[in-house]
């Protein structure tokens, strides 16, 4: 069934001329021409030897690059208001990273950039570095604050934003959408099943699949980018990956952006693609759905169970392993976004561009009831089903989801760290607390007290910034109370999208039903049952607010505690090389011959990647011989087709060797071709010093062709010495 929110969109489609798949022309006399700007930065951050963030896992340690990550900024400007929104391959968005760049902004702009008009939003990928988020929760298991990842973020989303800032020029916007039915499952279906029989009845699918798609084309016709909303986790690249990825969402900006940008390698082109989030809480990528992996029965549905254990639960899928999963969920968002962004049903988008934003104090807020009461929302908490995880990344212990009694052993462990506040415990009811963070201070603030709402308008499009994950049913409510808000004054058509993730990170929200199940999502939404309903009453004011042209007070400033984090993972403390070794030294050369869809290895004496992200560049490159004696770049470690893994010999002497994989796509033209690899290492005398190594070079012919390989691939003997070498090492240093 057409949801209500959606329904204005439609009717301005049918009432509307098709438009041109270049950039509408035949309908620039309908559409309002804005000033319009796109830029993209990597962001990557450490790549190895650190956390990553998302599962909570301690073990999941970085050792390498998958994809890198990218922020992707768009300006739109009506000449009198300008809003920026940045989508960045995070985890989530970090207050303290937003409070540092609109600081930086400003310092370079003036007042033309704020709190209230700029946007930063993750896609919640859960393969990047950890340590960003400046609440203690989000970083024991990094062992704290990493400055180098929250140090490659900032710059990197300021980069960004200066490029667009740079690229503005005029142009037009057009809004669409579309249906994307086979790339979510809901994780919870029994807490969505909650929900209003009538309310439910709706809906055709217990997640959304509506994909809404903004077009940007400049003036002259050039396509300049494109940014979708659509509900799906990125953690098709499950727990156990090592390799710093984008997932499903990074994989889809690039094949689009690759599209667009032919000849150019991630990060490069000048047209850019967001795949951003929405209320992604409950709706997994996983299709192939939770299973006990020990038996092959599905899981108990209430509890995601085996036997009354968490641990062999979990869903997978569609692909046979995580990166022809990653490549699938991928493939599909790309798809869809591609045919829409050239169908002939685009919107031209018309009218102001507005924006409105206010910190809240989410830990005591007053929420008017549709019964005509009044009750609170509670100072941060988690519940037991919290420590359960999903059947994306299943917990540890004896926690289970649906867990709405406590359990005394874990009552005793945790009031022994400080007893919970009765008061705390019937505001939060049914959740049975786990862990009472809004309350613990030691050594500083576990989650936050003060949260930002943020709005932002353009014509038809109303970008609501949520501050966490909201469920399916949650992001429903919110965009239809705000349709229905906007159209009570007097704006209309509207289309209001779900921007999850943004600004700061509170993790969950549900609705008033969800919550009283308490699977994970709803013993993680932080302040209590009736969260939802404060968040749509703030956003409702705001939108109001904005619609009527007036101020709101901006409510209390956000903390910056920058200079109370704690960092207890150790920095690299100094590198070496086999004795006869250098860095950059080849120990593995590829075979001298390949075909297009075989994979080719190289290894390389390596220094930390901690020593320098390689911000803007590149720890490894693909390089073709040109006619003229000149090499080509072919890929990077940005790349899908190539890998980059590293990983510590001895740190006792400090030697690592790092890896690098191309598989050779099936359109590559045949030719000669070279690896290289450049890193950084740090000795105790002399600090960090640059270093790079090149392979010999190799024959690519594709496969089927006449080309003869120059010998028998199968008496090279590189790869054997290599890895007795590696052997040779970790049986001399006691690795194995």
């Amino acid at each position: 069934m057409m949801l209500r929110w959606l329904l204005p969109l439609l009717l301005v489609v049918l009432q509307q001329p098709g438009a041109s798949s270049q950039g509408g022309n035949d309908l620039k006399d309908i559409g309002t021409l804005y000033n319009l700007g796109v830029g993209i930065h990597d962001i990557t951050g450490p790549v190895a030897g650190v956390n990553m963030m998302g599962y909570a896992n301690p073990a999941q340690i970085a050792g390498g690059i998958h994809i890198r990550l990218f922020s992707r900024a768009f300006i739109m400007d009506d000449g009198i208001n300008r809003l920026v929104f940045v989508s960045a391959d995070l985890g989530m968005m970090g207050q303290l990273i937003k409070i540092e760049v609109i600081e930086r902004l400003e310092k370079l702009y003036g007042d033309q950039y704020s709190y209230s008009n700029v946007i930063l939003s993750g896609i919640h990928t859960h393969s990047g570095p950890a340590g960003f988020l400046q609440y203690l929760l989000f970083d024991i298991t990094s062992f704290g604050f990493l400055r180098d990842s929250y140090d490659a973020i900032v710059e990197g989303i300021v980069q960004s934003i200066i490029r667009a800032h740079d690229s503005v020029v005029p142009g037009y916007l057009y809004l669409t959408h579309g249906e994307l039915t086979d790339a979510s499952i809901n994780r919870s279906p029994s807490a969505y099943l909650n929900n209003p029989e009538d309310e439910r009845a709706r809906y055709e699918y217990d997640t959304d699949k509506t994909m809404t798609l903004l077009k940007m084309v400049a003036e002259d016709g050039s396509d300049m980018g494109v940014i979708n909303w659509f509900a799906v986790h990125p953690t098709s690249m499950n727990n156990t990956n090592t390799l710093i990825s984008g997932d499903n969402k990074g994989y889809a900006s690039q094949l689009f952006e690759g599209t667009m940008n032919p000849g150019t390698v991630p990060g490069q082109g000048k047209f850019v693609a967001a795949f951003a989030q929405a209320n992604c809480g409950d709706v997994s990528p996983n299709t192939k759905g939770p299973v006990c992996q020990n038996t092959g029965e599905p899981c108990d549905i209430l509890t995601s169970t085996c036997d009354g254990k968490v641990h062999f639960c979990y869903a997978s899928g569609p692909g046979d392993n995580m990166e022809e999963s990653t490549h699938i969920i991928g493939t599909k968002q790309f798809d869809k976004a591609f045919e829409l962004y050239n169908t002939q049903s685009l919107v031209p988008v018309s009218g102001p561009v507005q924006f409105i934003g206010q910190q809240v104090d989410m830990s005591n807020y007053t929420v008017n009831l549709a019964d005509g009461s009044q009750n609170r929302t509670c100072t941060a908490a988690l519940g037991f089903s919290f420590a359960a995880g999903t059947t994306d990344g299943p917990g540890a212990f004896d926690f289970t989801q649906g867990m709405t009694e406590s359990n005394p052993f874990w009552n005793a462990i945790v009031n022994f760290i400080i007893e919970t506040d009765p008061d705390q415990i019937i505001c939060h009811d049914p959740k049975p607390i786990l862990l009472d963070t809004g309350n613990y201070n030691i050594p500083y603030a576990w989650h936050p007290k003060i949260v930002e709402a943020q709005l932002g308008r353009v014509g038809q499009l109303l970008i609501t910034a949520v501050p966490g994950e909201f469920t399916t049913m949650s992001g429903r409510r919110m965009r239809e109370q705000l349709a229905s808000v906007l159209t009570d004054e007097g704006i209309e058509p509207i289309v209001p999208v779900i921007a999850g993730l943004s600004n700061i990170y509170t993790q969950y929200i549900t609705t008033f039903e969800e919550y009283a199940i308490q699977r994970y999502e709803g013993a993680s939404t932080l302040y209590g049952p009736h969260t939802l309903t404060a968040y749509m009453q703030i956003f409702s004011d705001l939108a109001v607010a904005m619609a009527r042209g007036e101020s709101v007070d901006a409510g209390p400033p956000p903390p910056n505690m920058l200079d109370e984090q704690w960092d207890l993972l150790p920095g690299v403390m100094f590198d070496g090389t086999p004795l006869g070794y250098s860095f950059g030294d080849v120990i593995a050369q590829p075979y001298p011959f390949a075909y297009t869809g075989e994979t080719v290895f190289a290894k390389f004496v390596s220094g930390h990647p901690r020593n320098d992200p390689q911000l803007g560049g590149s720890f490894l490159t693909v390089e073709k011989l040109l006619d003229d004696g000149t090499w080509k770049l072919i890929a990077t470690d940005s790349n899908w087709n190539t890998k980059f893994a590293w990983e510590r010999m001895s740190t006792i002497l400090g030697t690592s060797v790092a890896t690098v994989s191309w598989t050779i796509p099936d359109d590559t033209p045949e030719g000669t071709y070279r690896i290289t690899h450049s890193g950084h290492f740090k000795t105790l005398i002399r600090g960090i010093s640059s270093y790079s190594g090149v392979t010999e070079e190799f024959k690519v012919a594709t496969m089927g062709s006449n080309t003869v390989p120059p010998q028998n691939r199968e008496d090279i003997t590189n790869l054997e010495e290599a890895t007795g070498f590696l052997n040779w090492m970790r049986h001399l240093f006691g690795l194995q």
